[in-house]
């Protein structure tokens, strides 16, 4: 297929300004800065003050990426990472400072709760007015009008203008038109995130339509790991204004997991109490990150101990939405941990965890203070496997599977 957008060598700068002024000043300043600015403008008028006190922010640098017709791109990363200002450049909202963006077809986007509604417009006058804004005329609108509607369940509320609407409604409505009005190319931020969960699962359903019936382009930025995974087919992974990954959904979401989003971070951090080096192992002992339902998977762990009594070593299981699934310390099994370098192995229970991407949390502390904590010792991915819960899509059904040995017993 055909690229629908190329982005080369793309870069977003910003001037961010230092205000040293004190939020009460008092007289004797205020007439020594404005002293000042008059010998600035009498011998250097070149500068001023706000020059003097602004930074330079690249919001995005060099960042460039392709986006072929009918694909359904993921867009992750931390809060500030640099998506937002993306999808406001692709969406022609802003400018970039340097570098080349082509886009083939029209963008329908939804990236902030009530952009592109008029307040003081009844929810009615605001379908035909974001219709307009997308270059459509009003026999167009009409006729796509009912599913909007429909979709969005406002009938009640229709000819209401928006500004009394709750921001639920607002997303509803917004997520509606641009969906509905025949859009190649639909751009989503974590604006869904304000939808209840039932909704949420509406609009994803209606994205994977949009695309895989429809052959339109979607580019979604979420931190909804699960929906990441259940709709899109690719990933990007942008980490301070840069693209650290782009490919494969599962393999960016342990990208992000590992090496972003949980980066290994360190409190207090003793050389006598510490991890030296966790992984997950198979049941042969080779160092693996995938696994199937059906393997035996064993997390290895190896630590360096003072001779220290009351010392705990413990880990918890988070799955890719951050809930904590398992844990289980050294003191369950071992009364003590032994000065020295130590190594330890339990086994995952991967038969029950669903499919998905995993993090190991850790901590060594006693009762007076934490020597070492890492959010991410590792990350692992679990596979689906040949059963008939998955083939049909049902296994995500709760956090863990649950094998309880049924059996069939005669009436």
């Amino acid at each position: 297929m055909s690229n629908v957008i190329s982005v080369e060598n793309l870069g977003k700068k910003y001037l961010i300004s230092h205000q040293g002024r004190e939020p009460y000043t008092a007289l004797r300043d205020v007439l020594t800065d404005g002293a000042r600015a008059f010998y600035r403008r009498l011998f250097s008028p070149g500068t001023s003050q706000a020059d003097a006190q602004a930074e330079e922010f690249w919001a995005l640098k060099d960042v460039s990426f392709e986006v072929k017709q009918g694909d359904r791109i993921g867009i992750i990363g931390r809060n500030g990472a640099g998506k937002s200002t993306l999808l406001k450049i692709l969406s022609r909202i802003t400018e970039p400072t340097e570098g080349r963006v082509r886009i083939r077809g029209r963008i329908a986007s939804l990236l902030e709760v009530g952009t592109g509604f008029h307040p003081e417009l009844t929810g009615r006058e605001n379908i035909f007015l974001n219709g307009a804004i997308l270059g459509m005329n009003r026999a167009e609108i009409a006729r796509k009008f009912d599913e909007i509607v429909a979709f969005a369940e406002i009938e009640k509320f229709l000819d209401t203008p928006v500004k009394r609407y709750s921001s639920g409604m607002y997303v509803r409505l917004a997520f509606a038109v641009a969906a509905h009005l025949e859009p190649e190319i639909l751009v989503v931020d974590e604006v869904l995130a304000v939808g209840d969960a039932q909704f949420q699962n509406k609009c994803l359903g209606k994205m994977e339509d949009v695309s895989t019936r429809e052959g339109r382009t979607v580019l979604f930025v979420t931190h909804n790991l699960p929906a990441l995974q259940a709709l899109c087919t690719r990933a990007i992974v942008i980490e301070k204004g840069h693209i650290e990954f782009t490919g494969d959904v599962d393999v960016a979401i342990h990208h992000y997991l590992h090496n972003e989003h949980a980066a290994f971070m360190r409190l207090e951090c003793s050389e006598g109490n510490r991890f030296l080096h966790v992984s997950t192992v198979d049941e042969g002992g080779t160092q693996r990150q995938t696994f199937t339902q059906s393997d035996k998977v064993f997390l290895k762990v190896r630590v360096n101990v003072e001779c220290q009594a009351n010392l705990h070593c413990g880990i918890t299981l988070f799955n890719s939405s951050n809930i904590p699934l398992l844990s289980s310390c050294v003191l369950d099994t071992f009364g003590e941990m032994h000065a020295g370098v130590s190594s330890y192995s339990l086994q995952i229970p991967v038969e029950l965890l669903h499919s998905g991407t995993y993090r190991v949390e850790g901590a060594i502390w006693d009762h007076h203070r934490v020597y070492d904590k890492s959010d991410c010792l590792c990350s692992f991915n679990v596979i689906r496997g040949d059963s008939v819960l998955e083939a049909k899509g049902t296994d995500s059904r709760g956090y863990l599977r649950f094998p309880c040995g049924w059996q069939h017993e005669s009436v």
